[in-house]
């Protein structure tokens, strides 16, 4: 069930699509705060795309592209991204997630919320995604476990 898809219009298909769909969360994660998305729902589609190679692809490309331990990774790396802005406020005399208290001299006020709330939306992206890929790494390793 996980690695190599016996359709070989499947794996062309998804070869074709995961740059797209990979592009795409990035997308949402980066223009969340403009409209729909954000990063809770561009992480989901930055996971579903590596799920997609994970579930066409050969085991073996994937795990060298995209190893197991990433999903860990990511999801220290977001939750780092969004303690960072949420601290740093409160050291230069704001409110905790206060973006415009960050004494940033060349950068309007409404510049630094906006800013604030992008390094906000990837941290969150992250998380999503590396939760999600955990998760799916997890079930599927029971899965083959119960397969055997």
């Amino acid at each position: 069930m996980i690695g190599r898809h016996p359709s070989e219009n499947v794996r062309v298909v998804s070869a074709l699509a995961m740059p797209f769909v990979l592009v795409f969360g990035v997308y949402v994660i980066a223009h969340g705060h403009y409209g729909p998305g954000g990063g809770f729902a561009g992480g989901v589609v930055l996971a579903v795309g590596v799920v997609l190679a994970r579930l066409t692809v050969d085991r073996e490309i994937v795990d060298r592209c995209v190893p197991e331990w990433t999903a860990i990774v990511a999801m220290f790396i977001g939750m780092g991204l969004f303690l960072l802005s949420a601290i740093v406020p409160l050291f230069t005399g704001g409110a905790l997630l206060d973006y415009a208290a960050v004494p940033i001299e060349s950068l309007t006020e409404s510049r630094r919320r906006y800013l604030g709330i992008l390094v906000v939306e990837f941290g969150v992206g992250a998380v999503v995604f590396g939760g999600i890929l955990l998760i799916f790494d997890r079930l599927s390793a029971i899965a083959q476990e119960q397969l055997r």
